[in-house]
């Protein structure tokens, strides 16, 4: 999370003998599911992937739920700490600024008011994989993390979904900013944070073909969400079975208790970020004792609420307090400048849950956009693709149902109703595409209108200003278009090798910023001006084998951050100088091969990454290990899923992970064993159906 919150010593001190008991003496514990017996089995296959086998829905979620606390027990306390208030116990103040905005937004209200309102089937998946992480806490006592983290319930499930959505669209860049007292940015220029993570941590790709695009007669998606390869929000690749029908092949993250990405036998459909409008900033009108606001005419009394947040300090657990605020409008900031009050798309929603499980439900076209006309998930855009050679785009966003008359990329004024929208509008307002005459769609965080190609595209002018529809382009929705209607029917091969690709476009940010550089003033300095030439020489691909690939990289993630945040570009001379000095100081030369200097690493295997920043075979984020000054990748194509119907309908799929199914266990041969084809730009096979998961078993069990 980001250091706009202040955690400071000075008024608790005096509290610290005291405090190194408080939490776990006032933690709650929460009342467990009822009990019941679960009928599962698991099947772990050569790749370590858990295939799990339950009779019932609940029984399936229980499985999975005990499967992947075998991999990753550590990061599913994390999840389930933020859902109870107590990542700061946990984790220490950066867990407690998650608590402090879990409390701010009401997660944990918002999740308990609607609980009874989502189905019965839900609730019972809920507290399936509650059970089944309570039995795994219960048989392994010692890798709990956090005293009376456990028992959980399905409501601790169900906040998990409340909290992460609306990170997902920015709203933490909203709250941070006016925390610190600064002019909250708007959608197309928050940072990717999911849970407050780096801001340069941004990207997805997906692909959906129809039959008639493919040179094999087959109906095509390929799933290329980009995501940390470790922590809350990487992926964990999984396959149910039910007798009741929750067959899904796929990937989720912690704390979730079924796939979110992947398919069943009949559709599948993946995800990529969108950055539409969905957040509005409301000024309020205080009157002199700041306790109350002006609203229609009237003065309404500010709601105001002391919290204790729990927070690790070394051995001790100490209580910070905290005050939040709430008008009509939604949760409020008072800071210097004034009271600023939020409304966010989802607000006071928790059904994004029941969404979810309702797509992996659906047979067809007409039951999944039932399930997505729920109204559940905030944002994110949703490629599909199903056996009868049905492609689909859907940008899909809880849209305020916003009225004329307000500027609504300022700040609103908070003293009249009129500009405080009462719901999101229908699904039927949504852009959509379904079957494009193109062949294909896809998305790689770039405005819905150039999804399809020349042709196929939506009109901009159909849809609401109000609606606020981002209009950006990245490279590589430009090279995925681009490529996509270039070419006639593509191979199997050609469609992957436009996946992987690794090319700028020359209509690019990248080329522009590229030019800037170029032309920079140099001041004489000779290493300046050669590494200029070496850029002037640059092929435009990552791919390893130019010069100045490295370089080149370098370069563009100098800038790369500011332009997704729409911010002033840095000055091109100083970035030269900063990515020539860096290069110079870690690796002696301007020009590495960008195979020796950009890595694959995780225990003891190091591999070659080629990509690029904005390029279709993306490596968004690197560290720079201490060890040797080489760049680690550690955010970009991670889980990647490609997907088939033959003319019959029959389903198969390939997958890859870039470490391995055992996220969190070093001791595991499953902790890396992935990490070689991942880099070879190479799959394993998924074995979908229960049947071939057995035939390929390594492990048969019952939790």
């Amino acid at each position: 999370m980001k250091t706009w919150a202040k955690w400071t010593l000075g008024s608790v001190a005096v509290l610290a003998i005291a405090s190194a008991v408080w939490e776990p003496l006032t933690a709650q514990v929460e009342q467990a599911p009822a009990p019941r017996r679960y009928d599962v089995e698991i099947v772990r296959d050569e790749f370590g992937v858990p295939h799990i086998n339950g009779k019932t829905d609940a029984d399936a979620a229980y499985g999975l739920a005990y499967a992947h606390a075998e991999d990753d027990f550590a990061t599913i306390q994390e999840v389930i700490a933020m859902t109870r208030g107590r990542d700061g116990a946990m984790t220490g103040p950066d867990g407690a600024q998650i608590d402090y905005v879990a409390a701010f937004l009401g997660v944990r209200d918002t999740a308990n008011r609607h609980y009874a309102a989502l189905s019965p089937e839900v609730r019972r998946v809920l507290d399936g994989y509650a059970t089944g992480l309570n039995h795994f806490a219960e048989k392994h006592p010692g890798e709990v993390r956090l005293a009376k983290l456990f028992p959980v319930n399905g409501q601790d499930i169900a906040a998990g979904f409340v909290l992460r959505a609306p990170f997902f669209y920015g709203l933490d860049g909203v709250i941070g900013a006016l925390a610190k007292g600064e002019p909250a940015p708007k959608e197309d220029a928050l940072p990717m944070t999911p849970i407050g993570r780096d801001p340069s941590l941004n990207g997805s790709n997906a692909f959906a073909l129809a039959p008639k695009k493919m040179a094999d007669g087959k109906t095509w998606l390929i799933s290329n969400s980009h995501q940390p390869y470790e922590g809350q929000v990487a992926w964990y690749e999984a396959v149910t079975h039910s007798n009741e029908g929750l067959d899904m092949a796929g990937a989720l993250f912690p704390g979730s208790p079924f796939v979110l990405l992947g398919h069943n036998r009949n559709l599948g459909w993946t995800n990529t970020v969108n950055r539409p409008d969905l957040i509005d900033v409301y000024k309020l009108v205080l009157d002199p004792s700041g306790t109350r606001y002006r609203l229609d005419g009237k003065w309404l009394p500010l709601e105001s609420k002391r919290i204790w947040l729990a927070v690790r300090f070394g051995p001790f657990t100490l209580p910070v307090p905290k005050t939040i605020y709430r008008a009509a409008h939604g949760p409020v900031i008072v800071n210097d400048k004034g009271a600023f009050a939020i409304r966010y798309a989802g607000i006071d929603n928790a059904k994004a849950v029941e969404q979810y499980y309702r797509n992996t439900k659906a047979r067809n076209w007409a039951e999944w956009t039932k399930s997505m006309a729920i109204g559940g998930v905030p944002a994110t855009n949703f490629i599909y693709a199903d056996k009868t050679g049905r492609i689909a785009y859907v940008y899909n966003a809880l849209f305020p149902a916003r009225q004329p008359g307000f500027d609504y990329t300022k700040v609103l004024p908070g003293d009249t109703s009129r500009a405080i929208w009462k719901g999101p509008v229908t699904f039927a307002a949504y852009p959509k595409l379904v079957d494009p005459k193109s062949g294909f769609v896809t998305n790689e965080n770039n405005t819905p209108f150039l999804a399809a190609g020349p042709g196929s595209e939506l009109n901009p002018a159909d849809f609401s200003p109000l609606l606020g529809i981002e209009r950006g382009m990245t490279n590589r929705g430009l090279r995925a278009v681009s490529l996509l209607s270039k070419a006639g029917r593509l191979t199997p091969d050609q469609l992957l090798q436009i996946k992987f690709d690794t090319g700028y476009d020359r209509q690019s940010w990248e080329a522009g910023w590229i030019g800037q550089v170029l032309k920079a003033p140099t001041g004489g300095d000779a290493q300046l001006a050669k590494a200029q030439k070496l850029l002037a020489g640059w092929d435009w691909t990552s791919d390893g084998k130019g010069a100045a690939d490295a370089l080149a990289e370098r370069v563009i993630r100098a800038a790369s951050v500011k332009h997704w945040r729409r911010e002033a570009l840095p000055n091109p001379t100083a970035a030269l100088k900063e990515a020539t000095d860096d290069m110079l100081a870690r690796f002696g030369r301007i020009d590495p091969p960008l195979s020796e200097v950009q890595r694959l690493r995780r225990g003891t295997v190091d591999l070659p990454m080629l990509g690029g920043t904005d390029t279709l075979r993306a490596t968004t984020a690197w560290d720079k290990d201490q060890s040797d000054k080489k760049w680690r990748v550690r955010h970009g194509d991670s889980f990647i899923m490609l997907v088939q119907w033959d003319k019959a309908g029959r389903v198969a799929s390939q997958s890859v992970q870039p470490y391995g199914a055992a996220t969190n266990r070093p001791d595991s041969p499953h902790y890396t064993d992935q990490m070689a084809l991942f880099a070879s730009q190479k799959f394993k096979p998924v074995y979908f159906e229960w049947d071939d998961a057995v035939r390929h078993a390594t492990r048969r069990y019952r939790p």
